[in-house]
């Protein structure tokens, strides 16, 4: 009943390894203990490794009481041992150091003097240049004092483990709460909310952000479904107002905002839409770990007449796409001319980061940014409200509420259906043979595409709204 992992999970996951190997590379003149689900086998390498006077031990795996640790990196010393645990985030996280806590803990039950216990995260204030300095690259905390103030409450942790675990009949009995979704959001979610509770996709939650004493309130009270919210219950005028929308049914459209806001419009209309990538390990000069890098755009003109045209890029994998994007994106839209996004911020953020990049182009980059108007704001500002949008003005729900002909357009595309997976296959282009990457460069343009004459689709449902 568990979820089972998506395109996001694993790219975090392929992410998490190749930081993890290059962090070994801070402690050179190492050794890996091979991963194998005969963990007597990484345990008996650990113990030859340490014999043999290994310095640096990669993976080293101990187990005490029935508790089995890997420890990323195992730095020994004639004194003692210290421990670095990697993470590909940006910052030490309270996980982070709950899960140094217990290797500590079984480390220092075997007998081990702990020296140290450390995270290594990367550094997003470092910028790559030439080469990569993993020095910069990568920020070293020890969080020695931490752990040690965990550890009395371990055995009692650990004790509550083993008591779920020996139940084999019955299911743990811990009410949903902000532990669904924080540090990460739990793989049984789905099978909690739904199957065990017959929550609604769109409930009080939706409402109320999760953990909120609002939202606590009505689901001790037995309410989850919205239409069951009392009138009497204390809200703020938003949400109250998208209760009451919800509740009625019928759509609210206020032509008069929405003619003023198409006024501000001039044509030709220049659809934008980019798709970008991260690296946590930059691999080009210029770049910051998990940057945004745009890769690809496209772009529907659309004239007065309702003509369309369509432009698009998609850069060569392997390479720094940014220039070349970005002098393609001068070519394609001509100065002063009106440039529709979908959640504005993000076009304008991208364009803005380009021309601070590469100052020849920049005035005519800050001339495309500062004419960029946001079609998200007619739903944003409840212009057009409609009980199927689920009290959301992502495009992700306005789309199918507008154009319910499009509504099965993603779901039909072969290989991209959204962000995250455009985002990864771009990463990964450059594993694929010519003719796989053939077809997931197709794929990227089809999708990539289909976002824009979305936007198309929902600009012309406001004109008709307002012309009726």
């Amino acid at each position: 009943m568990l979820t089972p992992t998506d395109a996001s999970a694993e790219a975090v996951f392929e992410t998490g390894n190749a930081v993890g190997a290059l962090a070994c590379e801070l402690f050179p003149a190492g050794k890996k203990v091979e991963f194998s689900r005969e963990h007597d086998e990484m345990l008996s390498t650990t113990e030859q490794y340490m014999e043999d006077g290994m310095p640096n031990i990669y993976e080293a795996t101990f187990s005490y009481d029935g508790i089995l640790v890997m420890v990323d990196i195992l730095r020994v010393d004639a004194d003692g041992v210290s421990i670095y645990e990697v993470k590909s985030s940006t910052s030490v996280k309270d996980i982070y150091i709950h899960d140094v806590s217990i290797q500590h803990y079984v480390l220092r039950s075997l007998g081990f003097n702990v020296k140290s216990a450390n995270v290594i995260h990367i550094n997003s204030s470092y910028i790559r240049g030439d080469e990569l300095d993993i020095n910069e690259l990568f920020s070293v905390v020890d969080v020695s004092q931490d752990v040690l103030e965990l550890q009395a409450n371990i055995p009692h942790v650990l004790e509550e483990f083993e008591n779920y675990l020996s139940d084999k009949t019955n299911e743990p009995d811990i009410d949903i709460g902000k532990q669904c979704k924080n540090p990460y959001e739990c793989d049984a979610l789905h099978y909690c909310w739904r199957v065990q509770r017959g929550i609604p996709e769109y409930s009080v939650f939706n409402i109320f952000n999760l953990g909120s004493k609002k939202q606590v309130e009505l689901y001790e009270q037995g309410i989850v479904d919205i239409k069951d919210i009392p009138d009497s219950f204390d809200m703020t005028a938003k949400q109250a107002g998208a209760v009451s929308n919800y509740k009625s049914g019928v759509t609210h459209i206020d032509k008069v905002a929405i003619e003023e806001f198409l006024s501000t419009l001039t044509y030709p209309v220049y659809h934008l839409d980019f798709e970008t990538f991260q690296q946590a390990v930059p691999e080009f000069k210029g770049i910051s770990p998990f940057m945004q890098i745009p890769f690809q755009y496209s772009l529907h003109i659309e004239h007065e007449d309702g003509r369309l045209e369509h432009m698009e890029f998609l850069a060569p994998d392997g390479i720094d796409p940014r220039e070349h994007l970005a002098r393609k994106l001068c070519q394609d839209i001509p100065r002063n001319v009106t440039v529709l996004a979908y959640n504005m911020g993000f076009e304008k953020g991208v364009i803005k980061k380009l021309a601070s990049t590469y100052p020849e182009l920049s005035e005519h980059l800050l001339n495309i940014h500062d004419n960029i108007k946001d079609l998200m704001t007619p739903f944003q500002q409840k212009h057009y409200v409609t009980p199927s949008m689920n009290g959301s003005y992502s495009i992700k729900y306005v789309l199918p509420a507008l154009v319910p002909q499009m509504q099965d357009a993603y779901k039909e595309l072969d290989g991209v259906q959204n962000g995250s997976q455009a985002m990864s296959a771009f990463a990964n282009m450059s594993k694929l043979d010519a003719e796989d990457k053939e077809k997931m460069r197709n794929a990227l343009l089809e999708y990539c595409e289909l976002d824009t004459l979305a936007m198309v689709r929902v600009l012309g449902r406001l004109k008709e709204v307002v012309n009726k």
